[in-house]
Formats: structure tokens, sequence, C-alpha cells
């Protein structure tokens, strides 16, 4: 049976809980790019895009009444902040800045879907490693010509997560019938952004020596550049390791080797 289209508009906010009525579970992970410079507007669209969507699915689902419906919605590691060396699970407090603002209010979003009684899981995502989108994708012209390096001092940490096993932990939480609530998608080891660099710059055969200034970073993109590329969060995946879940990618120079594979 083909699929079948719904239409929706999450800019208004509009979803038509009759369309739901077939439907067992929804999976979201719709949002405006963070990898850009921030301007007013563009955070705006940053936020809206995440919460007012996620505020129009958890609504319908809410008005549907539909019994045993999932709802699997995306959110990110950014909700704890900053945190240098600090070890994060999700028992840790959320930061203060503006994406850890954001990720809450995403979070949050969820809450008509939770009370109508639907099964939440909101999953907090860190780098994907995808060589064709994302900060991964955005790092392979610099290192493949050799001047990849680390950014500013490259003891932050990179809390990452390989495609396959983001997809594989997805699908994993839509059949744990008892997981609710956020669940850390990133593997078991996190990677200081030098050694990130340096396993990166191995696999293409590069060198990886070019440090880039953390005030080039900035002047290039502003406020990002301290909140993302500089920022330090070394978070671990406690609650999928409680519900059994096994990574198949869960050492940085195999999971970047398998997807760069035939891409080098």
């Amino acid at each position: 049976m083909p699929a079948e289209a719904i239409a929706w508009d999450p800019e208004r906010g509009t979803l038509d809980p009759g369309d739901l009525a077939d439907i067992d579970a929804v999976i979201h992970l719709a949002g405006e790019p963070i990898a850009q410079r921030w301007t007013r507007e563009r955070k705006r669209r940053i936020r809206e895009s995440r919460v007012r969507g996620t505020e129009a699915i958890a609504r319908a689902i809410a008005a549907s009444r539909k019994a045993g419906i999932v709802l699997l919605s995306g959110s990110a590691i950014g909700i704890y902040g900053d945190r240098g060396d600090e070890v994060l699970d999700e028992r840790s407090g959320t930061g203060q800045d503006f994406l850890a603002g954001v990720a809450a209010e995403w979070e949050r979003a969820t809450d008509p879907a939770r009370d109508a009684g639907a099964r939440v899981v909101l999953l907090r995502t860190g780098l994907v490693l995808a060589d064709d989108g994302g900060a991964l994708a955005k790092m392979l012209p610099a290192f493949r010509l050799g001047a990849g390096g680390p950014l500013g001092s490259g003891r932050q940490w990179m809390s990452w997560i390989a495609r396959e096993d983001f997809g594989r932990a997805v699908l994993f939480l839509l059949g744990a019938a008892e997981a609710t609530g956020p669940f850390n998608l990133v593997a078991p080891h996190p990677a200081r952004n030098a050694e990130f660099a340096r396993a990166l710059g191995a696999v293409l055969h590069r060198p990886a020596l070019v440090p880039v200034p953390a005030v080039a970073l900035r002047l290039l993109f502003g406020e990002m550049a301290d909140r993302t590329l500089l920022a330090s969060q070394r978070v671990l995946p406690r609650r999928l390791g409680e519900y059994g879940f096994q990574f198949r990618c869960p050492l940085l120079a195999e999971a970047l080797a398998l997807e760069l594979r035939g891409a080098v």
C-alpha cells in the first residue's frame, strides 16, 4: 500500500487531528539549521521552527484521542549548555544559553501529547556523522585539502553518533514500549575536538594540523561559534544503555570510516 501524505503547516501550527486516525506513531525531527551565523531573524526561525511545529503535532495528537499513539520528538544535547569536562547524562540539569533555552521549549512543546496519554520520547541528539549533511559535511572540504584541524583550543568535547546508530536508536525507541522521556542519542565515547580532527584526517589520509583560532571563528560566525563550535558537551547515552541498546559503531574511527567509505 503506497504511503499517503498528510498536509500540515508547521509555521501556522495547524494539523488536522482527523488525519492521525490511522497513524500509530509520529517521528518529528524538523527544524531550521543551527550551523549558520545567527541574526535576530534566524534565531527566531531556529526557535519557532522547532517549538511551533512540535506544538502543532502534540495538540493534534491530544485532540485525536488515538489510544496508544507514540511521539518521538527531536531535541538536542544543546539543552545541557557549555559544560566543559563535566560528564553529562539525562539526569543532568539544563544550560542557560540560547540553544539550551530553545531545546527546553522544544521539549515542553510535547506536553499536550503526554498529558493526553501518548507515549512521548525526547531524542536529545548529538553530532550525527553524515557525509551529505550537517556539521561533518561542512568539515570535509577543508580536511580533504589537508587544511583541517582543531577548532580553538581543541579541548572541547564533541558528543557524536554514527548515522546508522542514530537510525537504529530511533527504531529501537519506537519499539520499546516502556521508553518515555529524554534519551541522549550519542555514542558512548565522546571525543575532544582535537581527537576528532585527528581521526577525521586519518580516515581521509590527510594531515589535520591546521588549527582554526577561536577569534577567527567568532569573526565568521558570531554567537553561533561559542555556542556550537567551541562549546564543550561530554554526553553519555545512559538511558539507551539501561534499555539494552547495542551500538554498532561505538568508536569514532570506525564510525567515520564506515560513513566515508568510498567518499575519500
